[in-house]
């Protein structure tokens, strides 16, 4: 094989295992429309990444060698060109959605006559429970994701 051919694949199977890890990352964020299709794609994608990722760190190492013999000058350009498919491997073992999606820790509530964040037209889920009602905003819920809560001297979690 030609060394052109042999760089050339190398940049693209590194660009391949970065891809796999950005997909899901750049389509599941907080606050931005997702389509059924791409959150299929980017589910799929999380699921054949440590393989994927593995599998293309090895090729790269694999050509790398192979082009380390004959390269002077652009040995720093081999090395270089190993850090994307390495971070990608170590990115590929991540739960980066729960980077994105934390739990609310120390949730402040107000009273519904204080609660100014709360428009009119701003969805809720409402539990009432002994007693006592509580509502948290869906826009809220929808970036944490979850809230732990005691209501009427029951815990709950509400989650969204």
């Amino acid at each position: 094989m030609s060394r052109r051919l042999l760089w050339s694949l190398l940049v693209i199977i590194a660009a391949l295992a970065l891809a796999v890890v950005i997909v899901p990352a750049w389509v599941i964020q907080p606050f931005r429309p997702q389509s059924p299709r791409g959150l299929e794609v980017s589910f799929a994608l999380k699921r054949l990444a440590p393989f994927v990722t593995i599998a293309a760190l090895l090729a790269c190492v694999a050509l790398v060698v192979k082009l380390w013999r004959g390269a002077r000058w652009s040995r720093v350009f081999l090395v270089i060109i190993l850090l994307p498919p390495a971070v990608s491997a170590w990115f590929a073992r991540q739960n980066h959605f729960e980077w994105m999606f934390n739990p609310l820790a120390n949730a402040g509530y107000a009273r519904a006559d204080a609660a100014s964040f709360v428009g009119d037209g701003d969805l809720v889920m409402a539990v009432a429970r002994n007693g006592e009602a509580v509502a948290y905003p869906i826009r809220q819920l929808a970036y944490h994701h979850l809230v732990q809560d005691t209501v009427g001297r029951v815990p709950i979690v509400v989650t969204y």
